[in-house]
């Protein structure tokens, strides 16, 4: 089980490390939002093998992930997206997808039409999960940095000493 879960988050980091490269993103952004998206992702499975239906497992293995990511970004003062959108990108189901264009095409409709249902109950799953995460986020308070003009006075006249 333990080496299962290593194995899914080294391929979903790799992946994440992957898509950063490809949208060219900073680079600096690239370890962090491996590991965000590494555990979003392994936190995904850990609930599907729990018993958590697929929908419920994605919208919560997402949620936290993104809501990491937002920490992430603020605490490196980076822009969210960057993180946000490579912390889900392990668990786009490109795959389902995939299978629902194939199994159309092949005529085989029932069946077809059962998985491009999954694929696109996750994909709404996923964006639930970043909203819902960007709503929460923009509801707590950050501090603000203090404008360079502010910080240039203070050097310039320190408080006297009394």
């Amino acid at each position: 089980m333990v080496i299962a879960l290593l194995q899914t988050f080294i391929g979903a980091f790799f992946a994440t490390l992957g898509f950063a490269f490809i949208l060219r993103t900073p680079r600096r952004c690239w370890l962090p939002a491996g590991v965000i998206g590494g555990f979003g992702y392994t936190l995904y499975t850990v609930l599907l093998s729990l018993g958590c239906s697929d929908p419920v497992a994605m919208f919560i293995g997402m949620l936290i992930g993104a809501l990491i990511a937002q920490y992430a970004a603020r605490k490196m003062r980076m822009i969210a997206t960057a993180f946000t959108t490579l912390a889900v990108i392990p668990a786009v189901p490109g795959l389902g997808l995939y299978r629902f264009m194939s199994l159309m095409a092949q005529g085989n409709t029932n069946e077809a039409v059962s998985v491009g249902v999954s694929a696109m109950t996750n994909i709404v799953m996923i964006a639930l999960a970043l909203g819902v995460s960007t709503f929460i986020t923009r509801r707590i308070p950050h501090r603000k940095a203090a404008p360079a003009s502010v910080m240039a006075k203070k050097e310039e006249n320190p408080p006297s000493s009394r």
